[in-house]
């Protein structure tokens, strides 16, 4: 969890030899930063304040300081499951931030407000009370809370659309909004039976707070962020969408936030499905579908480094990157092994700048991967000359590093040897058998320094010292 680099904002003005992008159109006074990063931040901020009076009101003071013990329990361990999940391409911390506040915050104001206000509505509608509460639960909640968290994500995928390039992503943010939504609710419900329990004299492992804890925290701290997280693949097949598929970046997020809502009304009504009806709904849904959406996002970011392998090679081939870089920028383990190389030889400043580098690199990949699908935006060139300026710019801190990764995690190559000797050969003068290497066989990695020559397909030219000529597809 070491970093997590914003994208490169381009340079106005050339920087160590970075070609400009031209100069900046007037921004509208909603992309103003006083206002992108003022407005959400006072709100955010006033739906706080209200809802931590709210729920202080609802539990006592005693209460609530227990509530918020408990359920923060899960929390830690929900982001950082998130937070693997998006270590492919990291997404700036700013976006989690307004993330979890949001569903703490801003998405638990709206549920609590309306959810009170609808219930008591239908109460007065039907003169039911009981009957209020349970379509309240079932129905309504549902919808209201699920929409609010929901706003979220949609925020970021208009807002901040190039840290939103696909499913891992959706599922980052709306997982994250849901465990901050999920975080205030556990307060106000564990805070709530804490209060029952000083008045009734319960304690110990038979107390409402045992059981409210028991149910909310051991048993399913994953239900609201399983919930949202299939908004957030319905957003993640839209960014995947090209720009003139428009029902199709319509209709996934409206898909996903419906199964979200029907989720969600199925949890919430299991209780009046009979005596067992709670644990039938768990063991026969919410188990399997969690699974079914573990493999789904844990096979999603192994394509990404797939893709990653995939694509990166053709700026190899130009002089971008050395040639055993997009072989260790595929492999997770490899990059981890880069930043710990840095971080011994060069300090915690190397380190952070291997970890840019992998972050850009990783961006630049999923871009070109856009491109060869025609999903790419009008700002393909541009952007894709910015990070290649950003990956240029730290080569020499990152390189060393990454080719030593790579060698290090390399897998063995078998060679048979002839069967006649040979004196001064590969294999120290072995003459038959196989002999296993890291980087010395066939399909070596060459060191640190060289890229493949054109014109030189029996060796290698030294690095030049300037920007290669720009041709990442020439193969």
């Amino acid at each position: 969890m070491a970093t997590c680099p914003p994208h490169p904002s381009y340079p106005s003005a050339p920087t160590d030899g970075a070609p400009t992008a031209g100069p900046l159109r007037h921004a509208h006074w909603w992309q103003r930063p006083w206002v992108r990063y003022g407005a959400p931040t006072t709100l955010l901020a006033i739906s706080g304040l209200v809802i931590l009076a709210l729920v202080r009101e609802e539990t006592g003071t005693e209460g609530f300081l227990v509530g918020l013990g408990l359920a923060l329990l899960p929390v830690p361990l929900l982001i950082a499951s998130f937070r693997w999940l998006d270590r492919v391409e990291p997404g700036p911390w700013r976006n989690l931030v307004f993330s979890f506040a949001w569903g703490a915050c801003a998405a638990a104001l709206i549920a609590i407000v309306a959810n009170s206000f609808a219930t008591r509505w239908i109460a007065t509608a039907t003169a039911d009370p009981s009957s209020a509460d349970t379509l309240g639960a079932t129905v309504i909640a549902p919808v209201v809370e699920e929409t609010a968290k929901a706003a979220a994500v949609l925020l970021v995928f208009l807002f901040r659309r190039r840290d939103f390039t696909g499913i891992v992503d959706g599922v980052v943010i709306a997982g994250v909004t849901a465990t901050g939504f999920a975080f205030t609710e556990n307060i106000l419900y564990l805070g709530t039976a804490f209060g029952t329990d000083q008045l009734t004299g319960g304690s110990g492992i038979a107390s409402v707070t045992a059981a409210t804890f028991f149910v909310r925290i051991i048993m399913s701290p994953f239900a609201h962020p399983l919930f949202t997280v299939l908004t957030g693949i319905g957003f993640g097949v839209a960014a995947l969408s090209a720009d003139r598929q428009h029902l199709r970046r319509v209709a996934f997020p409206l898909a996903g936030l419906l199964l979200a809502m029907g989720m969600h009304a199925m949890w919430n009504g299991s209780s009046s499905f009979g005596e067992y009806g709670f644990f039938a709904v768990y063991a026969a849904f919410m188990v399997p579908i969690f699974g079914l959406l573990t493999w789904l996002v844990i096979w999603t970011r192994q394509r990404e480094l797939r893709t990653v392998r995939t694509e990166l090679p053709a700026y190899a081939v130009a002089g971008w990157l050395a040639p055993a870089e997009p072989y260790a920028l595929g492999s997770m383990r490899a990059r981890r092994i880069a930043r710990q190389y840095a971080r011994r030889h060069a300090g915690k400043t190397a380190a952070r700048e291997v970890a840019r580098y992998e972050a850009y690199a990783t961006s630049l990949a999923f871009l070109r991967h856009r491109a060869r699908r025609g999903r790419a935006g009008p700002d393909f060139a541009v952007r894709e000359m910015e990070l290649l300026a950003a990956l240029w710019r730290r080569r020499e801190a990152a390189r060393p590093a990454l080719d030593h990764a790579a060698r290090i995690t390399a897998p063995p190559v078998p060679v048979t040897a002839p069967p006649w000797p040979m004196p001064g050969a590969y294999g120290q003068g072995q003459t038959h058998g196989h002999t296993y290497d890291h980087g010395h066989a066939y399909g070596q990695i060459p060191a640190y320094g060289q890229i493949p020559a054109y014109g030189h397909p029996a060796g290698y030219a030294p690095q030049p010292t300037q920007y290669p000529a720009y041709n990442p597809y020439r193969s």
